[in-house]
């Protein structure tokens, strides 16, 4: 008789599940032991030297700020020597040189930060690429410490974005209540004093651009569907000192939407105009 063929051995499931997977290897950390990412923001970047320009300068700073005006002057375009402190605090260097980080016009940062000292908006306008974007991080950095709290103006920009929206499931679990509230940056900057900064605003629809209308001149913002903690009305969140909002727009963009006449009341415009100096650039 012939002998059975055997059938060939396959290994199992619980033995597959064994088997050890290729390890994934790790993000590239730094130095410090912290994940690497492509762009930090401006102030993690130059944390060391707002910490020196902090104590460096302790004259009178406008509400809120982290910096005097003079102080965010010298952040955004440098210091032609090495500034010195007498006694430094603690982990901040007695002598540092500011690294120029925005090449154009020192009056024109210079009137920026006037506009933000004085509590109104500021519209920085200029062609593609002058690096609005950039002046309003750096401003946004020296004044309250964050550039994050950004709103990115497109066509499909809501008044969600610039106010509050909910969460949906919280909303129907609950109703209406604080829990359920999710704020926008710009909400975020009024509750603790930030700059909130709205990228491309002539892109958003003229009903949204105008949603920051009443939040630039009241500086209050109504929640109705919250009711007040002394039941006398709709709830409102009241700015804080140091809250202002810094937007930016593009004189070439197409598909953008005009501002109306009382928005464009509520900002300073600013010209960023393209460098003229083939060397500088």
């Amino acid at each position: 008789m012939a002998k059975k063929k055997s059938a060939p051995k396959t290994t199992s499931n619980k033995a597959a599940s064994k088997k050890k997977a290729p390890a994934k290897s790790a993000p590239p950390a730094s130095a410090s032991g912290e994940a690497e990412v492509q762009r930090d923001p401006p102030e993690l970047r130059y944390a060391e030297e707002l910490a020196f320009l902090a104590a460096w300068d302790e004259g009178p700073r406008p509400p809120g700020w982290a910096l005097t005006p003079r102080a965010v002057v010298v952040f955004v375009v440098g210091s032609r020597d090495p500034l010195s402190l007498e006694s430094p605090p603690k982990g901040v260097k007695k002598r540092l040189a500011i690294e120029p980080k925005f090449v154009g016009d020192r009056t024109l940062i210079e009137r920026c930060v006037v506009t933000l000292a004085g509590e109104r908006g500021l519209l920085l306008v200029g062609e593609p690429g002058t690096a609005k974007s950039l002046l309003s991080e750096l401003l946004a950095a020296a004044v309250c410490g964050s550039s994050a709290l950004t709103v990115q103006g497109t066509a499909g920009t809501s008044e969600e974005h610039l106010r509050y929206g909910w969460n949906y499931s919280l909303l129907i679990a609950k109703g209406p209540h604080e829990e359920a509230l999710v704020p926008s940056p710009v909400l975020t900057a009024m509750q603790g004093g930030g700059v909130a900064r709205v990228e491309e605003i002539t892109r958003c629809l003229p009903e949204v651009q105008d949603a920051l209308v009443s939040i630039l001149s009241e500086r209050r913002l109504a929640i109705p569907e919250l009711p007040a903690s002394d039941g006398s009305g709709a709830s409102q969140v009241f700015a804080r000192p140091g809250f202002n909002v810094i937007a930016t727009a593009n004189l070439r963009d197409r598909g953008v939407s005009e501002m109306s006449a009382a928005l464009k009341r509520r900002f300073n415009f600013e010209v960023v105009e393209p460098i003229s100096d083939l060397a500088a650039e």
